[in-house]
């Protein structure tokens, strides 16, 4: 059965992009069959990943415009598929709004390929809105990139009670992989303090 990882935290910069596509194609050449999800408008691992012509995203998994694996791209990294992102995603966020079970769109999305999978990651956008409430409900866990910087900690705390949230309302399964610490410069007193 495959494994469902979310990357996650609304501070932008903080390395969820990067740990996302390397997690991704670290497993792939551990010969680990990885589909990565691109959840973030910005759609940078999509481009991380070489993918140039996006025929179907994220948004159109969630929006019902196409099916799970219409959306699925191979990619040039060993064992990795991506469903990529696109600037539309941003509508998505407004469009859901109105639906039921808004939350539980991505889950019930990936039920038909999950097992077909060894890990799922799921790259989400620097913030908790509906897409990433979406990721953590479709996720067995998540991990938390942190800079190392001076305000690291400042929003970690709103982020534990939308997961602490979510486990209570929409997936009671989720577990926190844990705090993966960013852009460690052992050089600074800073990075230090933060460890």
């Amino acid at each position: 059965m495959g494994k469902i990882i979310g990357v996650a935290n609304q501070k932008g910069g903080v390395g969820k992009t990067t740990t996302s596509v390397n997690l991704a194609s670290a497993l792939g050449v551990l010969e680990k069959k990885v589909l990565l999800i691109d959840a973030d408008p910005q759609a940078n691992a999509t481009s991380g990943l070489g993918v140039e012509e996006v025929t179907y995203s994220t948004y159109d998994l969630l929006e019902h415009h196409a099916k799970v694996r219409e959306c699925i791209l191979p990619t040039s990294s060993p064992n990795v598929d991506i469903i990529p992102s696109h600037i539309d995603l941003v509508a998505a966020e407004i469009e859901l709004v109105d639906k039921e079970n808004r939350e539980y769109m991505l889950k019930e999305a990936l039920k038909e390929i999950k097992n077909e999978y060894d890990y799922i990651i799921i790259d989400c956008a620097p913030s908790l809105g509906l897409i990433t409430i979406n990721a953590l409900t479709a996720a067995d866990s998540v991990i938390i990139p942190v800079q190392c910087e001076y305000f690291a900690l400042e929003g970690l705390g709103k982020l534990l009670n939308t997961i602490k949230n979510i486990q209570s309302f929409h997936n009671p399964n989720l577990d926190i992989e844990g705090l993966l610490l960013t852009m460690f410069d052992s050089r600074l007193r800073l990075s230090n303090q933060v460890v």
